[in-house]
């Protein structure tokens, strides 16, 4: 068996056209992470909640709220859904 020479140019940079040279994400995929980011950060604030009248009491009606307990929670699992969606989405040209 001999070894057979090709002459191919080398080159680092793909041709113009190559599958290699698509983008990773499209715009509608960055829109979608963005709306995911705003979910999230809604959520986190959310659950943050508001400043108390008088840091020395404990309310525990205002801390163990539905809002800061259940609400916030599921907005903040709904945006990391919606990261996973937008990486995952091919775009309709591909």
């Amino acid at each position: 068996m001999a070894n057979t020479v090709t002459n191919k140019p080398v080159s680092a940079n793909p041709p113009i056209g190559h599958p290699d040279k698509n983008p990773l994400f499209h715009k509608e995929n960055y829109l979608l992470m963005l709306a995911g980011v705003i979910i999230i950060v809604i959520g986190m604030m959310v659950m943050s909640g508001g400043k108390s009248n008088d840091p020395k009491v404990f309310d525990q009606k205002e801390v163990y709220s539905t809002t800061r307990i259940t609400i916030a929670p599921i907005l903040i699992v709904i945006g990391l859904g919606l990261e996973v969606f937008a990486i995952f989405k091919k775009s309709k040209s591909s």
